[in-house]
């Protein structure tokens, strides 16, 4: 498979795939394709797979384009930022925020991943819940607004806003601490508490989380 992210800020990532080659994304991920691109809709998994996906809030089922001679399918971000391009393989797994996979190639797999402190899930605004991309091959993920990564040491440690954290290396271990001071909680403007991301491994932190932006716009829905 060959593919190119074109746009902003808008962005498409367009996949040039060979025959029998097969591409998994969300369910309504794709944007357009050539007729020659067979649809089916899966669980990939089985019961199991499908009741990991409803608990984690993500659609019940995915859907598997296979390219019955050379073709083309694209898969268009669906608010303004970045797609990104991951390349799987044991050892490099990653981990995203449950709305960020957008579309991989047939051998990555799609699971849930626990927080490991429950503070994280309650608290952190990333939630308890995000996914895993695990096996082998290219993934795709969508980040909201700019995307700016860091690659932290062993035990350093990164302060990021809760929900602004997009992805993260599987090796990489999260927690979340309540901002000191009663004058900072309720008049700083910052939230009553911040992520802590700890290497080691590389941290995708992005601009504008789709909540946030939807608290912003809020504001001016209101007042009109």
């Amino acid at each position: 498979m060959e593919y190119k992210i074109e746009g902003t800020p808008l962005p498409v990532v367009i996949c040039n795939v060979k025959d029998g080659e097969r591409i998994v994304s969300e369910s309504g991920a794709m944007s357009w394709m050539t007729p020659n691109m067979m649809m089916e809709t899966s669980s990939r998994g089985g019961i199991g797979k499908v009741f990991s996906r409803a608990f984690s809030g993500e659609s019940l089922f995915l859907n598997v384009f296979t390219a019955q001679g050379d073709g083309m399918i694209a898969f268009a971000s669906s608010m303004p930022g970045m797609i990104i391009p991951f390349e799987i393989q044991p050892g490099r797994e990653m981990i995203v925020q449950k709305s960020g996979f957008l579309a991989a190639t047939d051998g990555v797999e799609l699971s849930i991943a626990f927080q490991k402190k429950m503070g994280s899930g309650f608290f952190g605004g990333e939630g308890f819940i995000m996914q895993k991309l695990s096996g082998h091959g290219t993934a795709f993920v969508e980040i909201d607004g700019y995307c700016k990564v860091y690659e932290l040491k062993p035990g350093e440690t990164m302060i990021v806003s809760t929900g602004f954290i997009a992805a993260m290396d599987a090796t990489c271990t999260m927690d979340v601490k309540m901002v000191s001071g009663l004058k900072n909680v309720f008049f700083g403007g910052e939230g009553m508490f911040n992520t802590y991301v700890t290497g080691p491994g590389r941290v995708y932190i992005q601009t504008m989380p789709i909540l946030e932006l939807s608290r912003r716009v809020g504001v001016y829905v209101t007042k009109s």
